[in-house]
């Protein structure tokens, strides 16, 4: 079991503070969702917990330890990996060689999206937005991670696809948190641990379904 927390975290923009000393954990394998429109913290706690900010207060834990001085990279190396909303694949690379960048073998991201066969040879950057969702994603798929971080996953995917993603992320053995608007249609009636975010503070904790009603 792993799990990753945020304790009184602060993060600071500047004269902004965008968390207030937030308070939030992660338990896995399962799903926990940030929710929040924009500016509401949510990327930004999900980038803290990754290390790609700094906080200014309080603490990243890791399964119990604190990771707060831990960079991004070393993170990374144990087994975190933040797939971020915005240039999450190498646009000049192709899809093959983006996913031979996680692992030789790309069966199992291509298993999981099919629809990514037939364009192995093109540029990912020529890729629609859904595409390169699919794409980065199977990145994560294959790096067998043990705490996979995500901002907006279905972002551009029909909801079909939308709803497939969410099957992965909650099938895989792995502390798994994203950051969404809102409430993906795919995660209602499904178990995940919800936080939803404004303007910087924790203004609901609980199960999805006590969200959704």
């Amino acid at each position: 079991m792993t799990t990753v927390a945020l304790r009184h975290a602060r993060v600071r923009y500047g004269p902004l503070e965008a968390l207030h000393g937030i308070g939030l954990t992660a338990p896995g394998p399962g799903l926990t969702v940030l929710l929040g429109r924009n500016g509401s913290g949510r990327t930004t706690a999900l980038r803290a917990l990754a290390g790609t900010v700094t906080l200014s207060g309080g603490a990243v834990l890791w399964d119990g330890v604190d990771v707060t001085r831990v960079p991004a990279y070393e993170r990374a190396r144990r087994g975190m990996c933040l797939v971020p909303e915005r240039r999450a694949v190498f646009g000049s690379l192709t899809v093959r060689e983006n996913l031979e960048l996680a692992a030789r073998d790309a069966t199992v991201a291509l298993d999981a999206y099919p629809q990514l066969r037939p364009l192995l040879q093109r540029r990912a950057g020529t890729l629609s937005g859904g595409e390169q969702r699919m794409l980065a994603l199977s990145r994560a798929l294959l790096a067998r991670a043990r705490v996979v971080l995500v901002d907006e996953p279905a972002q551009g995917m029909s909801p079909a696809v939308a709803a497939r993603t969410y099957e992965l992320l909650g099938a895989l053995d792995a502390c798994v948190v994203v950051a969404e608007q809102r409430l993906p249609p795919a995660l209602r009636g499904r178990p995940a641990i919800v936080y939803e975010l404004r303007r910087g503070a924790v203004v609901f904790a609980g199960e999805a379904g006590e969200l959704d009603g």
